[in-house]
């Protein structure tokens, strides 16, 4: 068996961004796909990344901003589309069933089409989805075994961070947090942390341009200073932290200068991640 991270998309914020996709990422066991959030994009980010639509198994959320969940419905319907032939189950914070059921509502037109035109089934039949509202193994088969931990991400009050276990490796999805202890334990001595970062000079200038302080106050609030992230890390015990959902992104902040702060206080290897690297 070898477990494989692919990461899809790892811009920060709901606005499409010129040089980043939107916060996806992939892991692969056996031939058999696991996506962390769907952001815009993830279904053509899967193909690039030379994954099958059909190898998918199972879809976890981390919260419902729409830069990690505006295609959530539409991986589903693309990866029917594609001849997926087994159950999905997909998991995430309330109202994923609620959705998960607006969601077919809306397609309701092309489904009906192409099961009676393509003879496919249903995909209603084929989508199981999940809520998670508290920390614990929310998922497991063959490969992987999933654990769920409540994050912080005000205002929002059920955001979640996912633990991969395979048979040789375990992965860590931060998902959006300030810096969180539960985070801290969830990753405990796991091979791969994938992080949020955000730089805050950078972001100082951004939000100038906008909504200022609002924005700012929560960006700090519910988001973590690439100045903290290897302590973070360190008192984790990971190997390896990857930098992903960087804020701001279409910046031009290099990538020496996100490792050079991530690597503070922290003994492990960082990596700076970019769209469709596999690690």
């Amino acid at each position: 068996m070898s477990t494989q991270l692919t990461l899809l998309g790892t811009a920060g914020g709901p606005a499409p961004k010129r040089t980043r996709s939107a916060p996806a990422q992939v892991i692969t066991v056996n031939g058999d796909s696991y996506v962390v959030d769907c952001g815009n994009g993830v279904a053509r980010q899967m193909v690039l990344a030379g994954h099958d639509l059909a190898s998918l198994r199972a879809i976890m959320l981390t919260h419902h901003h729409s830069d990690h969940n505006a295609d959530y419905g539409n991986l589903l319907l693309l990866a029917w589309a594609s001849n997926l032939e087994r159950t999905v189950h997909a998991y995430g914070p309330p109202p994923i069933l609620d959705m998960t059921r607006h969601f077919f509502d809306l397609n309701k037109f092309d489904i009906d089409t192409r099961t009676d035109d393509e003879g496919l089934r249903p995909p209603q039949h084929l989508i199981a989805p999940h809520e998670v509202t508290t920390d614990g193994v929310i998922y497991e088969d063959d490969n992987v075994r999933v654990t769920a931990a409540l994050v912080n991400h005000p205002p929002i009050t059920t955001a979640l961070a996912y633990r991969f276990d395979t048979a040789d490796r375990s992965i860590v999805i931060s998902g959006d947090t300030a810096p969180c202890e539960n985070l801290v334990d969830l990753a405990q001595g796991a091979d791969v942390l994938v992080h949020e970062v955000m730089y805050m000079p950078a972001v100082d200038t951004m939000v100038a341009h906008y909504n200022g302080t609002r924005l700012r106050d929560h960006l700090v609030a519910s988001h973590t200073d690439v100045d903290d992230v290897g302590d973070i890390a360190q008192r984790a015990g990971v190997k390896t932290l990857v930098l992903s959902h960087f804020v701001p992104t279409d910046v031009d902040i290099p990538d020496d200068v996100w490792a050079k702060h991530a690597a503070q206080g922290f003994d492990g290897n960082v990596v700076v991640g970019h769209d469709l690297m596999t690690l």
